[in-house]
């Protein structure tokens, strides 16, 4: 295998960073379509078109709500198409950021992803991730390329609720384990190659400033008034977590999102909480110091995330049902990306022993 590193073109943040996307757009091409969900349309609908006009583009908004289906990527795809735009400005959480990179992908367009929430780190990566309408995963599907701008406002960011930036972090935090596995296992990250020592850094790095700045940023969420700290971790989450997993690769922190629709209770949390229990699963599979599982799970608790299926309501999850997410879960490709093979068994075993609490 080769070693493939990818990236955004651009990744702008900092307080008021909207404010240069008409030029960035300007840039890119003359004809836009922004796809945003209702809330965000109201919230920077208007100031997104008046940016763009004053450089000449002429933009259009697309608002879409629910899943991200095959079915309602065709419907923007078509209500758009008369427009012929050029862009796609993908603005919001990360069901409006998926079905624009989808639509950019149909269209063939160049791409600015904007968050409003720092929740995951889609909007640095090419991969999106279709759904059916009862929220079953169907496909991850690529852009044949990164975002060509990132535009990360935190004075936004700053003003979304909580659990949300709480959900990202809890996504972020498991890359440098993942990316570790992936890298030991000879895996492949999401460009179907080796990762580089520059993302195994990366996602390193992504680890070390959350677990320095993440209470001190949490603190932050929902001021409106970005901190240094705030600006830190925000950087983390959304590019060193994006960057981390697209080059470095993924494991079975990620694997277990395909396994957890199996568990009531667990299926419900956000993506970035689900992750997070599932490092702590990762690490108990890879028969890490019981210290280090430890004293992340300390931290855990410091900042409000998972530790235990109970926290995440399923305490009383049915041993059919811890069966059955192994199950899903050893079908999902990152399982690849593991130092040794798990069998079912073993890791519905694993997950039963963190019914109550962390395990040590």
């Amino acid at each position: 295998m080769l070693k493939i590193f990818g990236a955004p073109s651009r990744y702008v943040q900092g307080p008021d960073a909207l404010s240069g996307l008409g030029a960035f757009a300007a840039r890119l091409g003359r004809r836009a379509v922004v796809v945003s969900d209702p809330l965000v349309g109201k919230m920077i609908g208007e100031r997104v078109l008046r940016l763009c006009a004053e450089e000449q583009v002429d933009a259009r908004i697309s608002l879409v709500e629910g899943e991200v289906t095959h079915q309602k990527i065709a419907a923007v795809v078509e209500s758009v198409r008369a427009h012929a735009p050029d862009l796609v400005i993908a603005a919001g959480g990360g069901k409006s950021i998926d079905i624009g990179k989808a639509v950019a992908n149909a269209l063939k367009t160049r791409l600015i992803t904007v968050p409003t929430v720092a929740s995951n780190d889609s909007p640095t990566s090419k991969n999106y991730v279709i759904y059916d309408d009862r929220h079953q995963l169907v496909a991850v599907e690529h852009l044949p390329f990164d975002p060509d701008y990132v535009v990360v406002d935190t004075l936004l960011l700053s003003k979304a609720p909580k659990h949300l930036f709480l959900a990202g972090i809890g996504d972020a935090i498991s890359k440098k384990f993942e990316a570790e596995q992936a890298f030991a296992a000879g895996g492949a990250n999401m460009f179907g190659e080796h990762s580089t020592l520059a993302a195994q850094l990366l996602a390193d790095g992504c680890y070390r400033i959350l677990r320095a700045d993440a209470a001190a940023a949490l603190d932050c969420a929902g001021s409106g008034s970005p901190t240094p700290a705030f600006e830190r971790a925000v950087e983390a989450t959304l590019l060193l977590s994006g960057l981390g997993f697209e080059s470095g690769g993924l494991s079975i922190a990620h694997a277990l999102t395909r396994g957890w629709p199996a568990v009531p209770g667990v299926a419900a949390a956000m993506h970035g909480l689900q992750v997070a229990f599932g490092l702590l699963i990762q690490l108990t599979l890879e028969k890490r110091d019981d210290a280090i599982v430890a004293e992340l799970a300390e931290w855990y608790r410091t900042v409000g995330l998972p530790r235990s299926l109970a926290d995440l309501g399923a305490a009383e999850a049915s041993q059919a049902s811890l069966l059955e997410a192994a199950e899903r879960t050893l079908t999902a490709p990152h399982v690849r990306n593991f130092k040794r093979a798990l069998s079912a068994a073993e890791l519905a075993a694993c997950l039963d022993t963190f019914r109550h609490a962390t395990p040590i």
